[in-house]
């Protein structure tokens, strides 16, 4: 898994002769700096796995060999010792700076020099004495791995609390329904009353065959499986109104033996007073008259205030553990159940941890398999098989330590917070590839023997880069948490202290990993048993793989110089210049012209809010019930509830006309259907016309009030009333055709909106307005992290980047990425929740990775044309962006069979995003460079300016 540089790659980061691939960074080179008449080491290129591998590598420690072009830091300081063919300037400290390096809008590096100078400063510590550098972290994550004690008390995977926005409006209009109408479960229960969802089990019995659920066959069944949930427990938690339950369905009565319905005697939607519209599905009816009906609904409801409160949730439990087992006893033939309940949701999202655990073990596995072939030598003392190892525990240590941190801090943890090790393995990984590749290099340097200067030199490079990194990364998670949503908020500081907790660990633990590693070379001791290993003449005939296993590499002659890598001669002969072809580049542009109309068209696609039903496991029972739902009970909506908060001057006639207007402004709505509202001031004014009953009067109005509910007594429920004040009062309205999450947010929205408009103070509430809250402020939280991460990132790359027009090509990136996976995710049936909102906060850093330095090198080239700039780029970058592409998908690659969407999501995300970057890196960028070239040249290149002056060729010369 590879992750972008905050730096840029060095013009010169050729793949060197000898080499079997290169860093995802790619590396440094040297190029003349007309301004010092020497040769300044060229910038970071990519991080990543192929700076490892040197499979020809072996010999002794101390025999020269062919350098590699590491992963370096943001640019050396000038003046820094380079071997014979580059001629080293003098040093920093020897005069006064040039002016001509100071900071300027075209020449903006200016924050290398202090930070180097740290970083060799902690390398002569850490080289002097390692241990305690290797078991300080480990002590240290030791103890803070204490805190995962704390995590069953910190774990908060509340849906509501995660998944909704802190201070929606709905949880103040749910606390005002609450203070004002208070419920009482034991006595007057009344579903559509409810604040919450409530306590319930559900299930919907669909006929077979295309069959009606109302055929006496059917409705036997329905019989059959009614008493069978109607346990002795049952009656007694259940809510009552009317001392006795609630039936579950209203064409049920108390006592469930009543015969079906015959076709054509009930009305619908709404039978006498009775709103079926609810309780049937699949209705089959003639002017009103019901004839069949496909599925029938049935909600056994529990007392979920008071001292039963427990024993309801006790019961739901052993209904959900007992259920499968009576249905299959029951035999059912006629009909098909699903089934549901209020603990149905959380219960499933909080299993996705345990589903996804299995996924870390193949992940680790693959990664340190991964790590060790990337840096496996056929060579016995040059293997660098515990380094790669090492490496991965560092990443396992950030996890352990940070996590335990937050735990012991108190930060809750939240399933997505799961999300974190994937990404942090891959961080660390990269690290660790950095810090191998600067070592080697500076190791081959014969002058360089002294392991405080090699590891100095090695911070001065790799650190920087690794810092720069972390830096934007840390940035980017902190930005995060600024969210309204406590999820991202959770996972964004998780994952924002363990980025911290990997680059101290990389500079302490893998460092003296690094030294003791080197002291094992350089005793020349087998890698695996730390035993001496010679080389006498009578071995010089065995076979190579003994040789390389026993004796110190396939040869015991120095290796010679091998040829450049396959890769980087196909993008240099055969890439670079089909690309550059006239033909090629308009393919291209049409190819961008596509890319950018196809995600501009998807991002106009993209489907707001988190779908509940993706909380749960692919094969949860859970699915078929909402599939069910949706399919025969979808054309009914929400019942909302429209609150008067305040006191009105309800016996004043102008009063009640604007209640009235306000009422039929909200069933004017398209997602209400007027005649399914349910008033009690509505009633009450017709029941005094048509009685002669003065309700214009306010001793009348008051006095006259046991007749309307002595018609219908729910309307006392709808009443907040003191003796002489009506504190606050509701009526409701039937909403339809909200099947989808555009239709729940327009409906938010224009209930709202209407109810601002009105002259009676009104506020709209329905339990289910608690998730469609989200839609409120998803979009513009997602852009405003998107857009300030982004900020942050333009900003660390102007002040790291030394080329502001390089600055800008990067820009172009994030945004055309950005769009490209906001698109493309909405036709991979990814919604814009609070899930991707982190993976796309993440996609900004690694969308950087692949176009920052092919531009960098691009602008940083000497050829003379455009076209052979933007082949020297991708000869020298093309490989170890296509091999960091691949690390990264290899990393994620496993949450793909995840069977919860919110890791395949974070798989997805992640995919569209490695894919579209490398597409930039390799494909646009090149392409759109050749035709700006003559803008985005360097001023620090001349055209005299040759490739000569490459790492490589200076190794020719030493």
């Amino acid at each position: 898994m590879t992750r972008r540089s905050g730096a840029v790659p060095g013009v010169r980061a050729a793949t060197e002769p000898g080499s079997k691939s290169r860093s995802a960074r790619g590396g440094a080179g040297t190029r003349r700096d007309p301004r010092r008449g020497g040769a300044r080491r060229g910038q970071p290129g990519l991080r990543g796995p192929p700076a490892c591998p040197s499979w020809g590598g072996g010999g002794s420690p101390a025999e020269s060999r062919e350098p590699t072009p590491a992963a370096l830091g943001v640019g050396r300081a000038r003046g820094e010792e380079l071997p014979p063919a580059a001629r080293a300037p003098a040093s920093p400290m020897e005069g006064p700076r040039d002016p001509a390096e100071r900071c300027s809008c075209r020449n903006t590096d200016c924050l290398e020099r202090p930070l180097r100078r740290l970083f060799e400063g902690l390398a002569s510590g850490v080289a002097a004495c390692p241990w305690p550098f290797v078991l300080v972290p480990l002590l240290l994550s030791g103890g803070l791995g204490a805190g995962f004690l704390f995590l069953p008390q910190r774990q908060a995977n509340d849906i509501e609390e995660q998944f909704t926005p802190t201070g929606g409006p709905a949880k103040a209009e749910r606390d005002l329904v609450r203070r004002h109408f208070p419920t009482n479960d034991s006595q007057r229960f009344s579903a559509p009353r409810l604040p919450t969802e409530g306590a319930y089990a559900a299930l919907i019995a669909v006929a077979t065959n295309g069959t009606s659920v109302l055929d006496p066959t059917a409705w036997e069944e329905v019989l059959r499986l009614d008493k069978t949930v109607r346990d002795p427990d049952y009656e007694r938690l259940c809510a009552r109104s009317d001392g006795s339950c609630a039936s579950p369905n209203p064409l049920l009565s108390p006592r469930g033996d009543e015969r079906p319905p015959v076709s054509g005697s009930l009305q619908f939607p709404v039978n006498g007073s009775v709103f079926l519209g609810a309780a049937l599905g699949g209705v089959d009816a003639d002017g009103g008259r019901l004839l069949s009906a496909r599925a029938l609904k049935l909600v056994y409801y529990l007392r979920e205030d008071g001292p039963e409160a427990e024993d309801s949730r006790q019961w739901l439990h052993s209904f959900l553990r007992n259920i499968s087992s009576k249905l299959r006893e029951l035999h059912l033939s006629s009909i098909q159940v699903t089934y549901f309940t209020s603990l149905s949701r959380q219960q499933e999202f909080e299993g996705n941890t345990k589903s996804v655990i299995p996924l870390f073990s193949v992940t680790y596995f693959l990664t340190i398999n991964f790590a060790i072939f990337s840096c496996l030598r056929l060579s016995c003392i040059r293997n660098n098989v515990w380094l790669a190892c090492c490496g991965v525990v560092s990443a396992g240590l950030a996890v352990l330590s940070s996590f335990g941190l937050m735990l012991f801090c108190g930060a809750p943890f939240v399933v997505t917070v799961a999300n974190a090790p994937f990404l942090i393995l891959g961080v660390g990984v990269d690290d660790m590839f950095i810090m191998i590749a600067s070592w080697e290099q500076s190791s081959r340097k014969k002058e360089k023997s002294n392991v405080k200067s090699l590891l100095a030199e090695t911070y001065s490079e790799a650190a920087l880069s690794v810092t720069i990194t972390t830096l934007t990364d840390v940035l980017a998670f902190f930005i995060g948490t600024w969210t309204a949503f406590p999820s991202v908020r959770a996972f964004c500081l998780y994952t924002g202290t363990a980025f911290v907790f990997c680059y101290v660990y990389t500079l302490t633990f893998f460092g003296a990993v690094l030294v003791l590693n080197h002291k094992r070379e350089q005793g020349n001791r087998h890698w695996l048993t730390c035993m001496r290993v010679g080389v006498d003449k009578d071995q010089a005939e065995n076979s190579c793989l003994y040789n390389a296993c026993c004796v110190g590499s396939c040869s015991r002659q120095s290796s010679e110089p091998e040829g450049e890598h396959p890769m980087s001669i196909f993008f240099k002969e055969y890439y670079g210049p089909f690309f550059t072809n006239k033909w090629v580049k308009l393919l291209v542009v049409l190819l961008y012209g596509a890319y950018l109309g196809g995600s501009v068209y998807g991002c106009t696609q993209i489907r707001e809010g988190i779908d509940l039903r993706n909380l749960a496991n692919d094969d949860s029972y859970v699915i078929p019930y909402y599939d069910d739902d949706d399919t025969f009970f979808s054309t009914y909506g929400p019942r909302v509830m429209v609150v008067i908060p305040e006191r009105v001057d309800y016996w004043n006639e102008a009063v009640r006309r604007g209640i009235e207007s306000c009422a039929q402004n909200l069933e004017n709505i398209s997602y209400v259907d007027k005649n399914l509202s349910e008033s009690w001031l509505r009633v009450y004014t017709v029941l005094a016309e048509s009685s002669s009953i003065n309700i214009n009067d306010k001793t009348q109005f008051f006095n006259n009030l046991p007749v309307l509910f002595s018609i219908r007594s729910s309307f006392a429920w709808d009443l907040n009333k003191t003796q002489d004040e009506i504190e606050a009062s509701r009526f409701f309205l039937q909403t339809v055709n909200v099947t989808s999450a555009v239709d729940e947010k327009n409906l938010l929205n224009q209930l709202r909106e209407t109810a601002r408009q009105c002259s009676i103070p009104l506020k709209v509430y329905h339990p289910a307005f608690i998730y469609y809250d989200q839609y409120l402020v998803i979009v513009q939280n997602t852009v405003q992290n998107v857009a300030v991460a982004a900020g942050a990132m333009l900003v660390v790359s102007l002040l790291l980047i030394p080329n502001p027009l390089c600055c800008l090509w990067v820009t172009f990136a994030i945004a055309s990425v950005i769009v490209g996976v906001a698109g493309f995710m909405s036709f991979w049936n990814v919604n814009l929740d609070s899930i991707s909102m982190i993976n796309l906060v993440i996609c900004i850093g690694f969308s950087v990775d692949f176009s920052a330095h092919i531009s960098y090198a691009f602008v940083t080239s000497g050829e003379s044309s455009a076209n052979k700039r933007a082949i020297e780029a991708l000869s020298l970058l093309g490989y170890p962006v296509l091999q960091g592409a691949v690390s990264t998908i290899l990393g994620v690659v496993v949450l793909a069979a995840a069977k919860t969407y919110i890791f395949r999501t974070f798989f997805k995300i992640m995919f569209l995003v490695i894919l579209f970057g490398a597409l930039h890196g390799l494909v646009f960028i090149p392409v759109f460079l050749t035709f700006f070239g003559k803008f985005g040249t360097s001023p620090h290149n001349t055209k005299s300016e040759k490739p000569e002056l490459s790492l490589r060729n200076y190794k020719d010369s030493s």
